[in-house]
């Protein structure tokens, strides 16, 4: 689309160009001083040709070519002027250097050098009314010329903030499908650790229902972490591993207490840092021997996953005895 544009504007650039510097060749009048005029004409078309097609790849003129788009501006009425007598200076042919320059001022626009065709403007502005007179001048094209270069103003101004529209919301775009995507990874994650919950804890509910709750003390424990796991899978889903659930289950058959919550620790955390989180929670677990442990990921701008252990369970009033406090930061730390 944009490459369709620009070549198509190029092409009408071109079109005009060589209109204009045909007007230029089609004397009416045979100029008192020829060799000006060719000169005039010669240099305008090899100027506007570097304009429109030098340095195809960027849509921004080189700043050597705006100069020179600028002192051929001021160079081409004084040639062309200069080559004829003052009753000629009005003819079609005479006065084409308006209507060439105008869009010679417009390319400078289109390509990103308003300035510079602002520049080129006035001094055709300048050169014409000194060598016309200003009604004379408008009268000839100045209006025109003036026209096409705030309309091609305004128009870049336009198009570079749709531009910068269209880039903004595909870069919303982006972000809102990859936000969907990571949630509907999350709920898929949750969905199948709830499922594997419920396949470890189905038989021991089975168990439960079949025996009508008289359980030996062996099938009660099995029942207690059954519902141990069933609430972590259901509370704490990020925070848990192969390696964490295997080091909770530890501690509670050593008789300990593990609770788990999660309340968006991990959110914003890449999954490298969290896997890694991970494995450092279960390395914690399985060095602690502490009768009560808590396991808490809440929405901290420096702490990921904090774990206290305590030496008595909640009903032995022990509670403010705390053998374990480990905090697992968001970001890794230097080594």
């Amino acid at each position: 689309m944009n490459r369709t544009v620009r070549s198509v504007a190029t092409s009408l650039a071109v079109g005009f160009a060589l209109y204009f510097v045909a007007r230029g060749v089609w004397w009416i009048e045979q100029p008192t001083a020829p060799l000006l005029m060719v000169l005039a004409i010669g240099l305008y078309l090899v100027v506007v040709s570097i304009a429109i097609l030098g340095a195809p790849t960027s849509v921004q003129m080189p700043m050597w070519s705006a100069v020179l788009a600028a002192v051929t501006s001021a160079l081409v009425p004084v040639l062309v002027t200069s080559s004829l007598d003052a009753s000629d200076r009005t003819e079609p042919f005479a006065t084409s250097y308006i209507g060439g320059l105008g869009l010679l001022a417009v390319v400078c626009v289109v390509r990103r050098r308003s300035l510079i065709g602002w520049l080129v403007l006035v001094l055709l502005i300048a050169t014409s009314w000194a060598y016309l007179g200003l009604p004379v001048a408008l009268n000839l094209g100045l209006v025109g010329s003036t026209t096409w270069v705030l309309i091609a103003q305004l128009l870049v101004m336009f198009w570079d903030r749709a531009v910068r529209d269209t880039e903004r919301l595909a870069e919303i775009q982006q972000a809102v499908s990859a936000w969907h995507a990571t949630q509907l990874v999350r709920q898929r994650e949750r969905r199948l650790r709830t499922q594997f919950a419920l396949a470890v804890a189905g038989p021991v509910l089975s168990r439960v229902v079949a025996s009508r709750g008289a359980l030996d003390e062996q099938e009660q424990l099995e029942a207690r972490l059954a519902e141990g796991r069933l609430r972590d899978e259901l509370r704490g889903a990020d925070l848990l591993n192969d390696a964490v659930r295997d080091a909770i289950e530890a501690a509670r058959r050593r008789g300990g207490v593990v609770t788990v919550f999660d309340e968006g620790g991990l959110d914003g955390v890449d999954e490298h840092r969290r896997a890694e989180i991970r494995d450092e929670l279960a390395v914690t677990l399985a060095n602690a021997d502490a009768r009560r442990i808590i396991i808490r990921s809440a929405k901290d701008p420096r702490v990921a996953v904090t774990v206290v252990g305590r030496a008595g369970t909640r009903s032995s009033g022990d509670d403010d005895s705390v053998e374990i406090w480990h905090e697992i930061l968001r970001e890794a730390t230097a080594p």
